[in-house]
């Protein structure tokens, strides 16, 4: 990647959470005094709360501290490595390196090896290979002469392995994704509510989409890039009727929402969001709690990874999961708006 000289070019890298732009360049936040990597994970600040620093030595003298979610500093050290390591898995797409190959060729032990990369990106390896891979897939969809041509040039072997691996987290088979998913069509509304504004969008099935943010257009954009090809319409009467009975829910009118839901998981977020949703209203679990619940008691982490990637807030509740020191974790749609749904529920609890 060439030397990033603009902040345009920077805020573009940010807001894309650019792994490879990590090392280049850290950018800090005004209004937190914290400085991040460009991939961190965290949720994204209003630009103008944004500076840029080429180094962390230089954002420190400035008096911002590091992010204790994505280690600059640390990761700043292993760029290099880390760098190479993804170049390595994205060279053979078909038959990924293996943990012990990749540390041969980098001079890490394993152990070592999985450890930095996953501080760095926040996923292993062999999920940076799959998550690559999948991109390559979806692109090769949309550009290549066909489906199956896209299925080998991202290296799935074949094309049963290809459309277990990909239709549900591309929403729809993958020869209706290359036709542009014109029969798929996703209704809209974005209102305003005591979390800041909020989303919901539905096909004719059922809810596919809750999200919060301060910003309607982020919520706009979030919705395309998450259904870049469905026809997106706004309104919708059904939706009226399911946005008001979430708003009620929301206000603590309405503890349970009975609304239908149109969402694709695999088999284990599928339980996972299952067992959230069976939570009372005012009630908290563990993580530890919601994998036992799932049928993998030891994969918290997973089970982690499923509540982060709910597409759905408020119902399939994953605000209601908490460390099992009872300490708040990460939510999807920040900490803050956690905070307020936990203490409204126990507030209104009955």
């Amino acid at each position: 990647m060439k030397t990033v000289e603009h902040d345009d070019q920077r805020w573009k890298l940010v807001q894309k959470r650019e792994v490879n732009a990590d090392g280049q360049f850290v950018f800090a936040v005004r209004s937190t005094g914290i400085y991040c990597r460009p991939s961190c994970p965290a949720r994204r600040p209003a630009r103008r709360q944004v500076v840029y620093f080429p180094t962390c030595d230089a954002a420190e003298q400035n008096g911002f501290r590091a992010c204790r979610r994505c280690h600059p500093r640390e990761v700043s050290a292993h760029a290099a490595m880390v760098t190479r390591v993804c170049r390595l898995l994205e060279a053979d797409l078909e038959e990924p390196l293996s943990l012990a190959a990749l540390s041969d060729k980098v001079g890490l032990s394993p152990f070592h090896l999985q450890r930095i990369f996953k501080r760095a990106l926040g996923v292993s390896p062999r999920e940076y290979a799959d998550a690559f891979r999948f991109r390559t897939f979806k692109q090769q969809l949309k550009k290549g002469p066909s489906a199956t041509a896209a299925v080998y040039a991202a290296g799935y072997g074949s094309s049963s392995r290809a459309y277990e691996r990909t239709a549900s987290r591309l929403g729809m088979t993958p020869t209706r994704y290359r036709q542009g998913g014109e029969l798929t069509r996703i209704h809209y509304l974005t209102v305003k509510c005591t979390l800041g504004r909020m989303l919901v969008a539905a096909t004719d099935k059922g809810i596919c989409m809750v999200s919060f943010s301060d910003s309607v257009a982020t919520l706009e954009r979030s919705l395309r890039e998450e259904f870049s090809a469905a026809d997106l319409q706004r309104g919708g009467p059904k939706l009226h009727s399911w946005t008001r009975s979430i708003l009620r829910h929301l206000d603590g009118h309405q503890p349970r929402l009975d609304l239908p839901l149109d969402v694709r998981a695999t088999a284990f977020q599928s339980r996972v969001w299952t067992a959230l949703r069976s939570i009372p209203y005012g009630e908290t679990r563990s993580y530890k709690q919601i994998a036992k619940a799932a049928g993998r008691p030891k994969a918290i982490r997973a089970a982690a990874r499923a509540c982060a990637t709910n597409p759905t807030a408020l119902l399939i509740p994953c605000h209601r999961v908490v460390r099992e020191n009872g300490d708040l974790a990460g939510y999807r749609w920040g900490l803050k708006r956690k905070r307020v749904l936990l203490a409204k529920e126990a507030s209104k609890r009955v």
